[in-house]
């Protein structure tokens, strides 16, 4: 593998040592800093194993940041990369929630006892409510209604009182 040389210009040199010496940043920016301060190749020339041993960091953080100075600039070696926008947690909601339900409190499909949530989750597919949903998905959004279709109390086991064998405390 080719050893990305890291040559900093005065002004980023300048710039890194002042990041380090006030320590006002993220553990990591400071760690990549130190790594980059190390790498430069106008002072001594230093391997990479030296650089772990000083820094206590991996061999591969090393040639990551080189990588990255190297090929992109010196705010894409120091800072995080953006992480890609998180998809929308909840994808079954409003009229689609509705029409689930409706459709989870309507007879089920022929010779099938009752509703399924893979059913449910196919025939959500099939009407062309969504592209593809998980029975995680449709279990999540039936969970947060409070939908039974049996019992007008919750769960499975139904808590009872236990009557108690004694008459209670004599004073």
């Amino acid at each position: 593998m080719d050893k990305y040389r890291v040559t900093l210009t005065a002004e980023e040199r300048v710039g890194l040592e002042q990041l380090v010496s006030t320590g006002k940043a993220a553990a990591r920016k400071l760690t990549h800093a130190r790594v980059l301060l190390l790498a430069d190749t106008h002072g001594e020339d230093r391997s990479d194993d030296d650089i772990v041993a000083d820094l206590s960091t991996s061999l591969r953080t090393v040639a990551r940041v080189r990588h990255s100075f190297v090929t992109h600039s010196l705010l894409a070696a120091i800072d995080r990369k953006s992480q890609p926008p998180r998809p929308d947690k909840v994808k079954i909601k409003g009229d689609l929630e509705q029409r689930l339900i409706q459709l989870a409190c309507s007879d089920p499909p022929q010779g099938r006892c009752h509703w399924t949530l893979q059913l449910l989750a196919d025939e959500l597919v099939v009407l062309g409510l969504v592209d593809a949903v998980s029975t995680e998905t449709v279990r999540q959004a039936l969970k947060k209604t409070t939908l039974t279709l049996g019992s007008a109390r919750l769960g499975a086991s139904h808590p009872r009182r236990t009557p108690t064998t004694f008459g209670g405390w004599k004073t």
